[in-house]
């Protein structure tokens, strides 16, 4: 995505509304120093801080993006997947492609009997997590509320609790979560 261009696209739809960036700091919800570095293209806003923009402009999204600017096909190739071992044999792969602007990933995770990986902080407010287990069983704690899944089941909840993922049983587990992680606001 070309960020000057994306910024001067949104520069231009604010002055032709003879909207001061302060005006659409406020009708939008987003900082001032924020619009500012987007419309300078020094910095790639999220799909929701566009959003905001775009709501506040009056205009779709869309108009915003140049469709030469964003690819519409990404393709990961599995030996191209992040994949992180930790020495007692957890093992997460992210499967999902990198979409600039887009705080989505979907992950699958190997869970060895007894393994439990530590805590994942709670998130910015607005993230959520879509979990699915695979095989065997997991054990979700989010905060101190505790969730037993079997094979088949599934489970959301809003990621801005600390959790954990664990395996306290005797057979391995695995797992898939999408998560839509939203950033502090700038």
């Amino acid at each position: 995505m070309d960020l000057v261009a994306l910024g001067r696209r949104i520069t231009d739809a604010r002055l032709q509304r003879s909207l001061p960036m302060s005006a659409l700091a406020e009708k939008s919800g987003v900082s001032a120093s924020m619009i500012w570095s987007v419309e300078r293209g020094r910095k790639a806003p999220t799909v929701v801080v566009l959003d905001r923009i775009a709501k506040a402009l009056g205009t779709p999204m869309a108009t915003l993006l140049d469709p030469g600017d964003v690819r519409r096909v990404i393709v990961r190739r599995a030996a191209e997947q992040d994949v992180a071992v930790a020495p007692d044999g957890w093992r997460r792969t992210i499967l999902t492609p990198v979409v600039p602007g887009v705080n989505f990933e979907w992950v699958r995770t190997e869970l060895p009997p007894g393994a439990a990986p530590g805590e994942y902080p709670a998130y910015a407010a607005g993230s959520h997590e879509y979990v699915v287990v695979e095989t065997g069983r997991l054990r979700l704690t989010l905060a101190d509320d505790a969730h037993d899944l079997a094979a088949g089941d599934s489970i959301y909840f809003a990621a801005d609790v600390a959790h954990t993922y664990a395996n306290p049983w005797d057979v391995p587990c695995s797992y898939h979560v999408a998560a839509l992680i939203m950033r502090p606001r700038s």
